[in-house]
């Protein structure tokens, strides 16, 4: 193996275990929402507040991200966000009162945050000849580190409480962080063995990218596809327990549904990022998943316990175009640079949107006592998502769209 390749090999095994963890703080907890509640002493209000802040972190990572990538380096940028990632999981756990839990959860979500940003940009840095496949292998990662944790959490707090049920996961990030450190470091040496060249034998540089992104429907097109799905898909990992258990079903059932629902993405991941590579204009794909988002929905509304796994199968089928989305980033850009201002202001946008999902979900079954009116208000995001999706699958190059 040459010394390029082997280099590339720990990169990819960095990007590997960092998506691994990029979903952990999120699907670990919502199944143990009651016995923390009970422990910790909090209602439907703060687990409506715990649903939303995955996407108000990622939001805010998503805005600050990519100029901290820009200063300090995007490989220096996603180390330290490995480290707030650990620390905040592993901190968490111990957490006694509601402030606590919330904060070190931001702390988590954060770090999460910013992986979910830079992570696309390192993609096309190193992998530019095979964005397709390395991006199939990261979003698959962070699918299994998306339903892993809730199948899991249930059997790990039985057996050992739901301190350790959460805190188990910061294990991820300390397995990622040794490899991240070599990045760094090569990164920094790299960098330093060029500015040591003469002038004419350094390579070219990217051109510092000033896109005025809010000005392009292309960059709003992702956010709304980015956004809407964020939106229905965190909706659903807070409030997919309480749905079936209002309807007569288990705790433990409920904790089944919702490692399914992210379970069945594996699917998706494994052929999103090749349709939308093979395909000139994928709109027809995503209009196909949103198909399958309407079935779902109208499953849990109308007949929860009749068929839980085809339901969950549906909803879980739905999101795929999150890894449309993810792999749009770069299909729709010419450079790492441009890759991170679309990556951040679609991700970054998108979340802050998706924020309004879980609150809103749950404000509406508060006032209605039913999910049909919540289940209106999703049916109305598919739309939206659509036509976000409509926009930036449309075969064409951000570059070319904005100066």
């Amino acid at each position: 193996m040459t010394t390029a390749w082997r280099g590339r090999v720990i990169v990819l095994v960095a990007i590997i275990l960092f998506s691994l963890s990029l979903r952990t703080a999120v699907t670990s907890i919502t199944p143990l929402l009651s016995r923390i509640s009970s422990d910790i002493g909090f209602g439907d209000s703060v687990s409506g507040v715990l649903g939303m802040l995955p996407t108000l972190m990622f939001g805010l990572a998503g805005i600050l991200a990519p100029s901290l990538g820009r200063r300090f380096g995007i490989e220096q940028v996603t180390l330290g966000a490995v480290v707030l990632t650990g620390v905040g999981i592993a901190t968490r756990s111990l957490a006694d009162d509601v402030p606590t839990l919330v904060l070190l959860s931001c702390a988590a979500l954060f770090g999460m945050g910013v992986g979910n940003i830079l992570i696309p940009p390192l993609v096309k840095r190193y992998f530019s000849d095979r964005i397709a496949l390395i991006s199939t292998v990261y979003i698959t990662f962070v699918q299994i580190g998306t339903a892993l944790p809730a199948a899991v959490a249930i059997p790990l707090a039985d057996a050992g409480g739901w301190r350790m049920s959460l805190g188990v996961w910061a294990l991820v990030p300390l397995a990622a962080l040794l490899p991240w450190v070599w990045v760094v470091r090569e990164r920094r040496a790299t960098l330093r063995a060029q500015a040591d060249l003469p002038d004419e034998a350094r390579p070219a540089s990217e051109p510092p990218v000033r896109l005025r992104l809010w000005r392009t429907p292309m960059a709003w097109g992702l956010t709304l596809m980015f956004g809407m799905t964020s939106l229905m898909t965190y909706s659903l990992f807070t409030w997919l327990p309480a749905i079936f258990r209002e309807a007569g079903g288990s705790e433990a059932l409920g904790g089944a549904m919702v490692a399914l629902f992210s379970g069945v993405g594996f699917a998706g991941t494994l052929v999103a990022p090749v349709l939308c590579a093979k395909f000139a204009n994928p709109f027809p794909f995503a209009a196909a998943f949103a198909a399958c988002w309407l079935g779902g929905f109208a499953g849990l509304l109308w007949a929860p316990l009749w068929a839980p796994w085809l339901w969950a199968v549906l909803i879980g089928v739905g999101p795929t175009t999150f890894p449309m989305a993810l792999t749009l980033i770069n299909l729709r850009t010419r450079t790492s640079a441009a890759s991170a201002a679309l990556s951040g202001f679609g991700q970054g946008v998108g979340y802050l949107l998706a924020c309004a999902g879980p609150i809103l979900f749950g404000v509406l079954h508060e006032q209605t006592r039913s999910w049909t009116l919540p289940f209106v208000f999703l049916t109305a995001t598919v739309a939206i998502m659509l036509a976000g999706a409509w926009i930036i699958c449309r075969p064409r190059y951000l570059e070319d769209q904005v100066r």
